[in-house]
């Protein structure tokens, strides 16, 4: 076994929410003990003695010899759920599973990366681990503390499956051999740069207007030689009230406008 530890444990007879207040109160945590082989058994734990044991653990995947005081034989069992208050962070309830040393038994395994990936150090890449623990099988003394996973050779836009973890002595793993594990992708502010790289620019300049004949057509100019911007029907809108008409084009005719200047007369000789 690779890491085992022992845990003093009390059995408990009352039950209940009031029960477990008290027990609080007391600076002890009500815990469970169940198996496949034995009853369920109601219990109590010396609180600081527990914490002492969870910052040992660090989250590892451990075995844990439970002494009781009104039994001689040992319980060897693992952490299946520890439950904690979200506002006061204090231990709530405790869950152990028993095992049996000749007995294989299933168990979530975290993961570790080992090394620097390819990708990370020269590639500017970002690693990402969709889960961060596999369930597997095996014997109480086979049980690793975590599975190691090997990055160093992981570039950008490579994935490590289950399926490509090195194998551990008497260890199966129990997850589909396709399921990703981590993968070395472009970082995300990249990403958002080349995506408003391809946006066209807002006040960029519009393609010209092509005509049937598939030639582009000329701008509308209006008397002031500005371009005439286009009616909503795509066609050029006729000129303002009140603008001057080019040279050449006004109608035969008309009269001059009220308050034109008149031409000057010929000089006398």
């Amino acid at each position: 076994m690779k890491q085992q530890l022992k845990l003093n444990v009390t059995p408990r007879a009352q039950t209940g929410r009031s029960s477990s207040r008290r027990m609080r109160k007391a600076n002890q945590v009500p815990a469970i003990l169940y198996g496949k082989h034995t009853p369920p058994e109601t219990l109590a734990i010396d609180g600081p003695e527990f914490i002492r044991l969870i910052k040992v653990i660090a989250g590892s995947a451990a075995l844990v010899e439970l002494e009781r005081k009104d039994k001689p034989e040992k319980a060897l069992s693992f952490l299946q759920e520890v439950q904690r208050d979200p506002i006061t962070d204090k231990y709530l309830h405790v869950d152990f599973r028993e095992v049996k040393a000749d007995e294989k038994f299933e168990i979530r395994v975290k993961l570790h990366l080992a090394g620097e990936s390819f990708g990370v150090k020269n590639q500017s890449g970002v690693l990402e681990t969709p889960t961060y623990t596999l369930r597997i099988r095996c014997l109480p003394k086979d049980l690793p503390p975590f599975i190691e996973v090997d990055v160093t050779a992981l570039k950008v836009g490579e994935t490590i499956h289950v399926g490509e973890i090195k194998a551990i002595p008497g260890v199966e793993f129990l997850d589909d051999k396709s399921q990703p594990v981590v993968s070395c992708v472009e970082p995300v502010a990249e990403i958002v740069q080349e995506v408003v790289a391809a946006a066209p620019v807002e006040g960029a300049a519009a393609a010209p207007a092509v005509g049937a004949d598939g030639k582009p057509v000329a701008p509308a100019v209006g008397a002031d030689g500005k371009p005439v911007a286009p009616a909503a029907d795509g066609k050029a809108a006729a000129p303002a009230a009140g603008d001057k008409k080019p040279a050449g084009q006004a109608a035969a005719g008309a009269k001059p406008a009220a308050g034109a200047a008149k031409p000057a007369a010929p000089a006398k000789k």
